[in-house]
């Protein structure tokens, strides 16, 4: 190796907090790209998504994590163990909370307590809603909570203030190692991943209460040509009445998700889209394995 050759380095960095803190929005803003679906109701996020930043002497593999909760479901418990599998094979953990979150005797804090090898990075997100004197209490209690954290960082994901410090830590502590995927990749998800997720993400804009919660999407048909991509999607709902209002009045409120939905993947994927979507019941798919399993979360 040529002695004035950065030696390359290369890790998996884990984003993990409750919901709402602002995780989707900070990986978005330190890969640069918009993987991550974002919206202003928790548990907005179900899955593990990596977002690859690659550099000419290093890459880093974020994983965007579902929100920390007590579950009470089947889907909960899946996406919680999307949630430790993540914790387990961090070389960096970036533990995202907020100027107004507190985590008292959580499971998880008390975990991140107990993690001695791996460099913890404590983020406390949306400082630009709160004043000087409120920020530096937060971090004064963060640092007497996680001692053992390597470092303690107001910043604000959505105006991407402290945003370059983050890259800075974590890039000092990842480990030499070749790259792990290759220098073109930017995710590990497939696109029809991410027109779900599009979809999903629309769902939870337009309706209220239960709905978004009670649905999944699932894209059946992905079929890219020269001039355009035909994309056939279904809406899992779990109970008939949910399917109604899915739809909506003549079908008002599923062209809505539609149009809106087109629109984000045109932006995405750089193409006109043609896009059908439809609604089907599958009764109580939260708490039954086997849809579970098969909607990818087993």
């Amino acid at each position: 190796m040529n002695p004035e050759t950065k030696p390359h380095r290369a890790g998996f960095v884990s984003i993990i907090g409750k919901p709402n803190v602002g995780k989707s929005t900070l990986m978005n803003a330190l890969v640069g790209e918009r993987l991550s679906i974002v919206t202003s109701k928790a548990q907005t996020t179900r899955h593990r998504i990596l977002g690859i930043l690659n550099g000419d002497d290093f890459q880093l593999i974020y994983s965007d994590t579902p929100g920390i909760i007590q579950p009470k479901y089947e889907l909960h418990n899946a996406m919680m163990s999307f949630v430790y599998s993540s914790l387990e094979d961090a070389d960096v953990v970036l533990f995202v909370t907020d100027i107004y979150e507190k985590h008292d005797e959580e499971p998880v804090v008390e975990r991140l307590r107990k993690m001695v090898d791996t460099p913890i990075i404590l983020l406390v997100n949306k400082i630009d809603q709160a004043n000087q004197e409120e920020v530096e209490a937060k971090l004064a209690y963060w640092k007497e909570q996680l001692p053992n954290a390597a470092e303690v960082l107001p910043i604000s994901a959505l105006k991407q203030f402290g945003t370059d410090g983050v890259l800075q830590l974590v890039m000092e502590r990842l480990p030499v190692h070749p790259p792990y995927y290759p220098k073109d990749e930017l995710t590990d998800k497939p696109e029809r991943f991410f027109a779900a997720e599009m979809v999903r993400e629309k769902i939870f804009k337009l309706y209220k209460k239960e709905i978004p919660y009670s649905c999944e999407v699932v894209i059946e048909e992905f079929k890219e040509e020269e001039e355009i991509i035909r994309i056939r999607g279904i809406i899992y709902v779990e109970r008939n009445s949910q399917k109604g209002i899915v739809i909506g009045q003549g079908g008002e409120a599923l062209k809505k998700v539609g149009t809106w939905a087109r629109e984000e993947m045109e932006k995405f994927f750089q193409k006109k889209v043609f896009l059908e979507m439809y609604v089907k019941v599958n009764e109580n798919w939260r708490t039954d394995p086997k849809a579970l399993s098969r909607f990818g979360y087993q």
